[in-house]
């Protein structure tokens, strides 16, 4: 019934700037700014995503190094935290300075699937890998928001086509489709009101629909015509 929805790889950036292991705070600080992107993948061999460097991690090291030095940060913490923090302030490359295992997502998984990993990640974007791990593109925030760009009439199209001839063919029901600004309305008249949920539930799952508002009332089940009255044949002369 429904149609195939929007994948990772129908919206995600395929020209991907990246840096290895080896790359230096200065050139990583260099590469967001000329790209104007606050996060990059770290790759090693043929492109194997192997962690992200962001600009909390960059701003995490001079937290660090903000203090007198990184005797003073391990006087304070005690045993594996203060080594970790020294190293962490110490840090002058990519290996060292970013998060890993990177978080990361398929090309063909769903823009709801990506858009649950950067929740749970508290993410701005995810580099698309393939299945060994090969980077493919990245996918941000404002490319899941993507579909909310499709045209009305589109979206009109896809809730006749896919909701609307399936819960409510006609002639049982007359129904019209106005979608304005993402916000879908079905209008008319229906013999089944019991399967209202069920169509708002289905109208909010296409994508780029905004919300869906109901103007519907019941249609009265046709009258069951007898036919003819019929006589008894004792009447007859």
């Amino acid at each position: 019934m429904h149609g195939t929805p929007h994948i990772v790889s129908d919206v995600m950036t395929t020209t991907v700037v990246s840096v290895g292991r080896g790359a230096s705070f200065k050139e990583i600080v260099r590469l967001m700014r000329d790209w104007r992107v606050s996060a990059l993948p770290v790759v090693e061999g043929e492109g194997r995503v192997v962690g992200v460097v962001s600009e909390a991690d960059l701003l995490r090291r001079e937290e660090c190094r903000d203090a007198e030095d990184v005797r003073d940060a391990e006087e304070v913490r005690d045993g594996q935290e203060a080594r970790g923090a020294a190293a962490e302030a110490g840090a002058l490359t990519a290996g060292g300075l970013m998060t890993a295992p990177a978080l990361t997502v398929r090309p063909g998984a769903t823009l709801a699937q990506a858009a649950r990993i950067m929740a749970r990640g508290g993410v701005k974007r995810l580099p698309v890998v393939n299945e060994v791990g090969v980077l493919q593109g990245v996918v941000s925030r404002a490319d899941l928001l993507k579909v909310f760009l499709r045209d009305d009439e589109e979206i009109a199209e896809e809730v006749r086509r896919e909701v609307v001839s399936y819960l409510f063919p006609a002639p049982a029901s007359l129904l019209r489709v106005v979608v304005r600004d993402g916000v879908v309305t079905l209008a008319g008249r229906i013999r089944d009101t019991s399967l209202v949920p069920v169509a708002a539930r289905l109208v909010r799952a296409v994508e780029g629909v905004v919300d869906v508002d109901f103007d519907l009332s019941p249609r009265p089940a046709p009258s069951v015509s007898a036919g003819p009255e019929r006589t008894s044949g004792a009447g007859r002369p």
